[in-house]
């Protein structure tokens, strides 16, 4: 199952024979994960609209995969949960789907664009929290809620820094759109950052990680350089506007880190895009 990230390709759990799920929790911004096949069909889900919750992955059988749904169903909404969760005859630790059921708790809620991984008898958890000692909480009550030794949970939760928010906030309804292949911002691209720019004049004395992304059209190495080339591009506009270079650093990752399935038109262009990060 998926809180917000890109999980492992089918194909890859085949192979492996290895069971994954993956919860997405959701967010003001929440990310979506890689649209897996639907169940069945071979063919591609929808990306998830913003706000969704959802539950992808494979599970060893049906009655596991109904009492998954059923909890992040009642945690977060019936009508905010989007089903993307197969089964395939896949070997799981004994009482798999009983710790996965108490894993998603409450205290998910905490986290902000995130996600729950689980892989077999490793447990990995990303995302944003309030605070230190949230952040700590939580992976303590997941291994008091695993209470098994052979389980493994990584913490990958990190503190969000006072500002997030409302630069969230201001790129929420917004597109840093740029030309296509390009890093020339189109004139709707431009518009977006000149209403960026507000928020960002109040975090005064802040720092900011400008991150490119792509799609996975194309060759890995020239996305990767073409999305390190917009991110610098957001910074020499903002730069222009009157906003401290020293403040600004930037980074491309190309296709590494989809927020949607690379499978559809609509999935591409979530996934050809600009992330903001306010640093301490």
């Amino acid at each position: 199952m998926t809180i917000p990230s890109a999980l492992a390709a089918p194909r890859t759990l085949a192979l492996r024979r290895r069971l994954i799920a993956a919860v997405l929790v959701a967010a003001p911004l929440a990310a979506a994960a890689q649209a897996v096949p639907a169940r069945g069909t071979g063919a591609a889900m929808p990306a998830p609209r913003p706000g969704m919750v959802v539950v992808a992955g494979t599970v060893p059988d049906e009655g596991a995969r109904q009492a998954i749904l059923a909890r992040v169903r009642e945690l977060y909404g019936a009508d905010r949960v989007v089903d993307q969760l197969g089964v395939a005859n896949l070997v799981a630790p004994p009482g798999w789907a009983e710790k996965v059921q108490r894993m998603l708790s409450p205290e998910l809620k905490q986290v902000r664009h995130g996600q729950i991984a689980i892989q077999g008898n490793l447990v990995e958890i990303k995302g944003e929290v309030a605070n230190e000692a949230v952040r700590q909480q939580l992976v303590s009550t997941l291994s008091t809620q695993i209470n098994n030794p052979t389980y493994t949970v990584r913490n990958g939760l990190r503190v969000a820094a006072a500002g997030q928010e409302q630069v969230d906030s201001a790129l929420a309804s917004r597109t840093i759109e740029f030309e296509a292949g390009s890093s020339d911002l189109t004139p709707s691209g431009q518009l977006a950052l000149d209403q960026l720019v507000p928020v960002l004049s109040q975090l005064s004395g802040r720092s900011f990680e400008i991150i490119g992304h792509t799609d996975a059209q194309g060759a890995r190495s020239t996305n990767v350089a073409l999305s390190a080339a917009r991110a610098d591009r957001v910074k020499t506009y903002l730069v222009g506007k009157g906003m401290q270079a020293s403040a600004f650093s930037t980074s491309g990752v190309g296709p590494d880190r989809p927020v949607a399935s690379n499978e559809t038109p609509e999935g591409r262009a979530r996934n050809r895009r600009i992330e903001l990060r306010v640093g301490q």
